[in-house]
C-alpha cells in the first residue's frame, strides 16, 4: 500500500503563490512517475503538471510559464511551485503517482486532495 501526504494549499490573492508537496511512502521500490492533477466544481479533472523519474515534464496548456514541477526522488517527494495565481487556478489538487512495490507489482494511487482557493 502507498500513502501519499499532500500538503501546502490554502487561501492566496490573485497574483500570489503557493507551494504543493506530496510525500509517498510504503513498501516502494520505484516511482516512475508523479504529477498533480485538479478538478473544479463542475468539471472534470484535468492535468496540471507531471513529472518522470527521469525528470522530464510534461503541463496543461493553462499553467505553462507559471507553474513549476519538480522532484526529490531520494524522499519519493513531488512539489508544485505555483506563482501568478488566477481565480480560476481555484481547484482540488490531487496528488498522483505510479511505479512498483519490492514485490514487483504495479500501483496507481491518487491522494486526497488539497484545496487551492485564489480570491482576493
Amino acid at each position: 500500500q502507498v500513502q501519499l501526504v499532500e500538503s501546502g494549499g490554502g487561501l492566496v490573492q490573485p497574483g500570489g503563490s503557493l507551494r504543493l508537496s506530496c510525500a509517498a511512502s510504503g513498501r516502494i521500490f520505484s516511482i516512475s512517475a508523479m504529477g498533480w492533477y485538479r478538478q473544479a466544481p463542475g468539471k472534470e479533472r484535468e492535468l496540471v503538471a507531471a513529472i518522470a523519474s527521469g525528470g522530464r515534464t510534461n503541463y496543461g496548456d493553462s499553467v505553462k510559464g507559471r507553474f513549476t514541477i519538480s522532484r526529490d526522488n531520494a524522499k519519493n517527494t513531488v512539489y508544485l511551485q505555483m506563482n501568478s495565481l488566477k481565480p480560476e487556478d481555484t481547484a482540488v489538487y490531487y496528488c498522483n503517482t505510479e511505479g512498483t512495490y519490492y514485490s514487483g507489482y504495479y500501483f496507481h494511487h491518487w491522494g486526497q486532495g488539497t484545496q487551492v482557493t485564489v480570491s482576493s
